[in-house]
């Protein structure tokens, strides 16, 4: 996703045909927000037998080629869309003009797919996103110029160079041009302020950085701004040019956040919040560079999220200590472990997020792929690779084959077995000391494990020693290796990565539980401990809220039947009782009495399968805590106030340590 700015409007201004005339699509947009009234011009050059979607909301009033009115054949609506046809001969200058109402603008939590929405106005704002049917895609990456018309109290955008804009007493009005190939289009409009700051840049246009934020956002623009102009100067050294001549941070009426080229689309709750220009920010311009800059070849992987978590998000957190740098690779690596056995998939075949299993691999495996590889190759020879990948796949499609390329380059390495295992290869190693030996008074001898057929590894091992530790990497491509090194003090235990660069499965005693173990469950059940009947009915949307599959409905007395992992939700006192009938761990004692509703997992026990509880004060406490729950799978247990988490946290896990015999 991307960035942000503050304010002035130019004079309006006439485009030159060979503005117009380069691109490969034209559009034409009016649009009313609070009417949700769409009229479109549509200009392309014919490619022969046209085919287009339009959303069933829009009717198609008129086409013509070179002027001539040509008929279209329209097919009944499928999914939301409805195709047409237009038979013209191939390069003909085809003109389509069609209008509607649209759909009432959603503000639920679309934790779908960009895709998957409709296009949506209401006075509030407008969302119309590539993909919804709001303009005749083409076939191939595109060129495009947009003309926005829209109430003189509106403002709105579309991905690109802006232009030309003016505004009068009746209406705004914006054109602007994207000129790199585009994949698709999305509209953003709202009753926004924008503001505006210009960037110099050596060799180029100067940078306009924009926010088109509500009013009461307004005074957090200048913040935005700057920060968005750090960011694009840190990635500039670090990468490359910046690839275009724009970035906003447009605030959204909807509670999730997109990104495209040149802007990023962030609910405007979550602009509020303290921590997102510390974060999510840096993350969302990064993708200007990752994902839009450079393109993803998605019949071969995504990579690009794994790279801009890595570049972003963890550089974040190595830059704030070496703690937090652990602690973010400690839940990538509990993510995977809470992935069921037989929905693991390789890198090679991740595409986007929809499920909490995808994210896992398609975030924290790929992210620790880039970190794995930056510890084989070096910083140096690292960021060069990253250097020369930026140079050589600007605005065309790449692949982890193009990464591979650009870091042996680099390093002049044979890497690969490196990709192979780690991008073509489902699941990670889990690798475990099995015997640790003192075969002389300088000599240490080692057996390490793993599942056939083995990974090639440079395993980092602890030797643990009475008064001090030290670290060694040893290699390891066999299912069972033993492994010889000189000692000048022979240690007295020994452990296997526990600094946690190595993707791997963790041992179980290295993993808390944590919500996502319920979240991406294949079979997940749930309890419902109250005779209530709000209590009941709050209880079953928040677990369907809260599941990715549909749980199924059981008791306390039955939970034991099956082993998969069981939700149990009730009231305070009820939800105590049936802890007490089943012999499960009562409540923590940390989380005792305090908010209005509290969340823990547990992890399955003698009698008890896995069990995560939610026990709130009443109907309406349990209903608040439904929308937050899905997006907070990385905790082992929450406290809440109504809808604001007080507490959170991760039971404690100490990982396994082998004596030296």
């Amino acid at each position: 996703m991307s960035a942000w700015r503050r304010t002035a409007f130019a004079c309006a201004c006439v485009l030159v045909t060979s503005t117009a005339g380069a691109a490969d699509l034209a559009l034409n947009v009016k649009l009313d927000p609070r009417t949700r009234h769409l009229a479109v011009t549509a200009e392309l050059a014919s490619p022969g037998n046209f085919a287009f979607a339009l959303h069933s909301s829009l009717s198609l009033q008129s086409a013509t080629a070179d002027g001539r009115r040509v008929p279209a054949a329209m097919t009944p609506a499928r999914d939301g869309q409805r195709t047409w046809r237009i038979a013209t001969p191939k390069g003909v200058k085809l003109r389509i003009e069609y209008s509607g109402t649209l759909p009432a603008l959603e503000t639920r939590d679309h934790r779908g797919v960009l895709q998957g929405l409709s296009p949506m106005a209401s006075a509030q704002g407008a969302f119309l996103p590539a993909g919804s049917g709001w303009y005749p895609e083409l076939s191939m990456p595109f060129s495009y110029l947009v003309r926005l018309t829209l109430p003189a109290d509106q403002r709105g955008l579309v991905p690109g160079r802006l232009v030309s804009e003016s505004s009068s007493k009746e209406s705004y009005s914006a054109q602007f041009a994207f000129d790199a190939p585009a994949e698709g289009i999305d509209l953003m409009a709202g009753p926004y302020v924008v503001r505006e700051k210009r960037i110099e840049r050596r060799g180029a246009e100067p940078l306009r950085l924009r926010t088109y934020f509500y009013p009461d956002l307004a005074p957090l623009a200048e913040d935005y701004l700057e920060d968005s102009a750090r960011y694009i100067a840190t990635y500039s050294d670090a990468i490359g040019p910046y690839p275009y001549d724009m970035f906003s941070v447009v605030a959204s009426p909807l509670p999730t956040g997109f990104g495209m080229p040149t802007l990023t689309y962030l609910g405007a709750e979550v602009l509020k919040l303290p921590f997102i220009r510390a974060t999510s920010l840096g993350h969302e311009v990064l993708h200007n560079w990752w994902g839009n800059g450079v393109r993803v070849d998605y019949s071969r992987g995504n990579w690009s999220e794994g790279l801009t978590t890595f570049m972003a998000d963890y550089f974040y957190k190595e830059r704030d200590s070496a703690a937090a740098a652990r602690e973010m690779r400690l839940g990538w690596l509990r993510d995977f472990a809470a992935v069921p056995e037989g929905r693991h998939v390789p890198l090679s075949a991740f595409q986007s997020r929809t499920h909490g299993a995808e994210a896992a691999v398609g975030y924290g495996k790929a992210a620790m792929v880039f970190l794995m590889l930056r510890d084989v190759l070096g910083t140096e020879a690292f960021d060069r690779g990253i250097r020369a990948f930026y140079a050589a796949h600007r605005f065309k499609d790449a692949s982890w084959d193009d990464l591979r390329t650009a870091f042996e380059q680099s390093s002049g390495r044979n890497l690969r077995t490196f990709f192979e295992q780690w991008v073509r290869r489902a699941g990670g190693p889990a690798i475990y000391v099995t015997e640790a030996r003192v075969r002389a008074e300088d000599s240490l001898s080692v057996t390490l494990t793993q599942r056939a057929p083995a990974y090639v590894l440079d395993v980092p091992l602890e030797l643990i020693g009475a008064e001090k530790s030290e670290m060694r990497r040893v290699p390891v491509d066999r299912e069972r290796q033993e492994v010889r090194m000189e000692v000048r003090h022979a240690p007295q235990r020994v452990r296997v990565d526990p600094d946690l660069r190595l993707w791997r499965k963790l041992a179980a005693s290295e993993l808390s539980p944590i919500l996502r173990q319920w979240i991406i469950a294949a079979a997940p059940r749930l309890a419902i401990v109250s005779a209530d009947g709000a209590v009941e009915k709050a209880a079953r949307d928040v677990a369907l809220a809260f599941f990715e599959s549909e749980p199924q409905l059981t008791t306390p007395a039955r939970m034991r039947e099956a082993a998969g992992p069981v939700l149990l939700v009730g009231l305070h006192a009820e939800v105590d009782a049936a802890l007490a009938a089943i012999g499960a761990p009562p409540r923590p004692p940390s989380l005792e009495g305090r908010g209005t509703a509290q969340v823990w997992a547990a992890a399955a026990g003698d009698n008890t399968p896995p069990l995560l509880v939610i026990s709130a004060r009443d109907a309406d406490a349990l209903r608040a805590v439904g929308r937050a729950l899905p997006h907070l799978g990385s905790q082992s247990y929450l406290v809440f106030d109504a809808a604001r988490v007080i507490d959170r946290g991760l039971w404690p896990a100490a990982g396994p340590v082998v004596p030296v015999d």
